[in-house]
Formats: C-alpha cells, sequence, structure tokens
C-alpha cells in the first residue's frame, strides 16, 4: 500500500509541475513588468527542479510519472486566450495565475489526504510544491 500511494502521490505531483511550467510558458510572452518576468522565471526554475526530484523518485519505481489531464489543459488554454484576448496586462496575467495556483494548492492537498500511505520523501516533496504555489500566489498579488 506504501508503494502504491507514493507513486500515486508522486504522479500528481509530476502532473501538477507539468501544467505549472506549461502554464508560465503560456503566459511569459504577454508579460510587461521585467519584476513580474523575473519572478515567472525563478518560480519556472524551482518547479523544474522539483520536477527533476520527482522524476528521479518515479524512477525508483520504475514509473514514467503522469502528463495533466489533456482536457483540464485545454480548458485551461482557452481560459487563458480568451482573458489574453481581452485583456494582456500583467493584471490578467496575475489572476490567471493566482488562480491556477490555488487549484493546484487545492488538488494537492486533496492528493495527500487521498494517499495517506505514501512514504514521507513525496509528502514532503508534495508539501513542498504546495509551499512552491502558495509562494507564487503571494507573489503575483502586487500584479493584480
Amino acid at each position: 500500500m506504501i508503494e502504491q500511494d507514493t507513486v500515486k502521490l508522486l504522479r500528481e505531483c509530476d502532473a501538477g509541475i507539468r501544467m505549472d511550467t506549461d502554464s508560465i510558458d503560456e503566459v511569459m510572452d504577454y508579460v510587461h513588468a521585467p519584476q513580474m518576468r523575473d519572478l515567472l522565471n525563478a518560480s519556472r526554475y524551482e518547479h523544474t527542479k522539483l520536477g527533476t526530484e520527482i522524476q528521479s523518485q518515479l524512477d525508483r519505481f520504475q514509473d514514467k510519472g503522469k502528463s495533466p489531464n489533456p482536457i483540464v489543459q485545454k480548458m485551461g488554454w482557452v481560459k487563458t486566450g480568451v482573458k489574453l484576448a481581452i485583456d494582456e496586462s500583467d493584471a490578467t496575467i496575475a489572476d490567471l495565475m493566482t488562480d491556477g495556483c490555488n487549484m493546484g494548492v487545492k488538488s494537492l492537498n486533496r492528493y495527500l489526504n487521498q494517499y495517506k500511505a505514501a512514504d514521507e520523501v513525496s509528502k514532503d516533496i508534495t508539501k513542498r510544491l504546495i509551499n512552491l504555489e502558495e509562494q507564487l500566489s503571494v507573489d503575483l498579488r502586487g500584479y493584480l
């Protein structure tokens, strides 16, 4: 049970990180403020580092990870496209990214509760990912 919950939790973290980095990449061309660009680049770097750690843990279990849900990803792209077509401001980007962070925090906490038997390493990784998402959300508030 521990191994099964561990792999499932790590897969969800992997999918979340892929979604996060894709979202940052998607909005980067629209960012105007250099400080906001730096903030998003730093967050993308931290997400990528944590993603490498997750993949290393998944490799222990000979698992390739998990891609984000294509329907959820497509809905996110449509929402981003529509909002940015109406208003290409940094405030719009901050709003979109903050919404994504909040959804990620909610989902990751749900998975922590769902996969209680996961090992402590994977739980720690999940908590660090939650902290990354929460911090990005806080950092973006000044652009709302």
